[in-house]
């Protein structure tokens, strides 16, 4: 995280998983709050972005989580809400694992008592699944009027809860013509609303390379996976759990959020045109993926952000 903000990229994504959902469940994966904190304390610029699953959290105790780490921060945490999706996760640590749409219910009452303490003093709450009376939460977030609360999903009931509960919009990778489809359709959703317009980000793996040949051959490596690769059947859950507009390949599984339908991998030429057509259609963030991941992102730094280039922001 400080080598990234020290070579140009504004934001890093702390996924929220207690069980590794690529390596497998025996291998590590780190808890996502103690590290926020961690990185609040080292860092000086660069966004934090934070998953959070509702599921996992009671609002109110979250809400002073994030406040308090958002302070640490001087105002640079921001939430990336995820309605939970792994099944063996949530059975594994004693949590309610719901329906798909039950779980869009509960996560739209979690966003409004969230709002309400970080907001208002002496909040108090009664819904289906949450209730908080008379809530004192100081000190409040620095970010005002709120941390930056960001979600994706490709469902109806996702894109509606984004339209009217979140500040900024998240999509798995994709052409970016069809993603800005996806704009076009959350802008108008979100206008229903009288709200300040959402921001966009998009999913990208990037692989640049001093040739397309030498991209694609790194291209058909990251590819080569089997279906009994570690967490082949954890893909297979999340396939189950969610409702997606496209079907999803094997290969789509060797990296996360469809990130290689982005088409950020060639020259550095080719991926930084291809940032431009996003940000023309109306991106605001791209999501980098890299692997070897300290390596990769240097590399990108060199040839990509430094260059002088304009494109849209990177993480």
């Amino acid at each position: 995280a400080q080598r990234s903000e020290q070579i140009g990229f504004d934001l890093t994504l702390i996924a929220e998983l207690n069980l590794n959902d690529i390596k497998g469940v025996e291998a590590p994966s780190l808890d996502a709050w103690s590290t926020a904190a961690a990185l609040a304390a080292v860092t000086e610029r660069i966004e934090l972005m934070v998953a959070v699953r509702p599921t996992f959290h009671l609002p109110a105790l979250l809400a002073k989580q994030a406040a308090n780490i958002d302070q640490i921060s001087k105002g640079r945490l921001t939430l990336n809400v995820v309605s939970s999706w792994w099944a063996d996760e949530a059975r594994k640590y004693g949590v309610a694992f719901e329906q798909h749409d039950d779980r869009y219910a509960r996560t739209r009452e979690w966003l409004d008592l969230l709002d309400g303490v970080w907001k208002q003093d002496h909040f108090s709450f009664s819904g289906k699944y949450y209730r908080v009376e008379d809530n004192v939460l100081e000190p409040k977030p620095v970010a005002k009027p709120r941390p930056t609360l960001y979600a994706g999903g490709e469902s109806p009931a996702a894109k509606e809860l984004i339209a009217e509960k979140c500040d900024a919009y998240l999509m798995h990778g994709d052409p970016p013509e069809r993603v800005g489809e996806k704009i076009a359709d959350l802008r108008e959703r979100r206008a229903k609303h009288n709200l300040p317009p959402l921001k966009f980000g998009v999913a990208g793996y990037a692989i640049v390379r001093e040739s397309e040949h030498q991209a694609q051959d790194e291209l058909r490596r990251i590819t080569d996976v089997q279906q009994s690769a570690a967490g082949y059947a954890n893909y297979q859950q999340w396939l189950a759990g969610t409702q997606l507009e496209q079907r999803v390949s094997l290969e789509d599984y060797s990296v996360s959020n469809r990130g290689l339908r982005s088409g950020l991998v060639g020259t550095p030429e080719q991926v930084a045109e291809r940032l431009a057509q996003f940000e023309a259609a109306g991106v605001d963030l791209v999501l980098l993926q890299f692997s070897p991941q300290l390596e990769e992102m240097e590399l990108f730094a060199e040839t990509v952000i430094r260059p002088g280039s304009t494109s849209s922001a990177v993480a």
